[in-house]
């Protein structure tokens, strides 16, 4: 009976029942989106980094692990300095430059010996080595994302820069120049902003730590491994506070849609609520026709919220080919218990109001 009556009910009115499906949607599709864009961001980030094959970062005092927030502060002469700690290898300072020119990404200015010590070495797709000024290396992902081969002329940092090589992805940045030509661009004649140093044996790396903190005492000084556990949003100062708001503009979309909706429809079906109640009908079966007819339609807008998400994410790779966006299992729940519970509240109102009726004024309603 009363599976019939929401189906019933559902269907009476298909472009409100349409419009409310497509807001729950959008309210789902908001939260995977936001979430699933910066989630994915710092986690390629972190995988970037612990790429490197570095053992410690050494980043300027109150420096963000967030390296593309982070200047150059630094004097690279710290370099010779740390290099001469015991039990450190290699020593690799990098220049970083934050460009939006073709999208958003981070330059790596490199000196490619020290890199390579620390790194092991770029893995060559095609190309060779940066050797002249105006070299720059792209990782494969950007090549494919961006059509660009060897040979091409890429316009950069308002500079343009002749692809030397295209390189294996995860060696920290998308894109690598020389660490005097960034220099130069930056303004930052002399500086870096973060060293990766690789310890002789990664067992010493503890003890490489200390020796680098009695040096350098207000220097970041951090070990690689832990760095994925570092990034999350709550390390970001301003981008929690950004998606817990966007969770909450969402949530409140879908609760004001199912209000409007549900209100609506209870005002329309006064006099059905008044035969349901002249019939003998409890409140609570009032109610739980009003919340059951909620549930269905926040299900509905679930289903299409998570087909539009991931629409939404190929997109997002289409236009932004080297962005990664993850859409997990954990967050497909959260979103679907936020669509769920907010439809609830909005519907209490409703279901309270109609529960609530005379049955006799309700079958005189015209």
């Amino acid at each position: 009976m009363i599976k019939h009556m929401i189906l019933r009910n559902i269907l009476y009115r298909p472009v409100r029942t349409l419009i409310t499906i497509i807001a729950v949607g959008v309210e789902v599709t908001l939260v995977l989106t936001v979430v699933g864009l910066t989630s994915g961001m710092l986690s390629d980030t972190a995988k970037r980094i612990e790429g490197i094959g570095a053992d410690i970062m050494v980043q300027p005092p109150s420096a963000s692990v967030f390296m593309a927030f982070s200047g150059a502060p630094m004097p690279i002469e710290i370099g010779q300095r740390l290099a001469q700690i015991k039990n450190v290898q290699a020593v690799a300072p990098v220049l970083l430059q934050f460009n939006s020119t073709n999208g958003l990404d981070i330059i790596y200015g490199i000196d490619p010996v020290t890199f390579g010590q620390v790194s092991g070495g770029f893995v060559f797709h095609a190309g060779h080595e940066l050797q002249a000024a105006d070299d720059i290396l792209v990782d494969d992902w950007y090549a494919k994302g961006r059509k660009v081969e060897v040979g091409d002329t890429l316009h950069v940092l308002g500079h343009d820069f002749h692809v030397a090589g295209i390189v294996e992805h995860g060696k920290g940045a998308r894109l690598f120049v020389l660490m005097s030509t960034l220099q130069d661009l930056s303004g930052a004649r002399d500086k870096a902003s973060v060293f990766f140093i690789r310890c002789d044996k990664p067992e010493q790396t503890e003890k490489v730590i200390g020796l680098i903190s009695a040096l350098l005492p207000h220097y970041e000084v951090r070990p690689l491994r832990d760095y994925m556990s570092l990034m999350t949003s709550s390390n970001l100062p301003g981008l929690k506070t950004f998606i817990d708001s966007m969770i909450w503009l969402a949530a409140a979309i879908g609760f004001l849609v199912i209000l409007l909706s549900m209100y609506t429809t209870i005002i329309e079906r006064t006099r059905e609520i008044g035969v349901l109640k002249s019939l003998g009908a409890s409140r609570s079966y009032v109610v739980r026709v009003i919340l059951s007819e909620t549930t269905a339609l926040c299900v509905a807008g679930i289903v299409l919220g998570f087909g539009m998400s991931y629409g939404v994410r190929m997109l997002f790779l289409a236009v932004f080919p080297t962005l990664t966006i993850l859409i997990t299992p954990i967050w497909l729940l959260k979103a679907a218990g936020l669509a769920i519970v907010g439809g609830w509240l909005g519907a209490t109102y409703p279901a309270w109001l109609a529960s609530r009726k005379d049955p006799i004024e309700a079958l005189a309603y015209e």
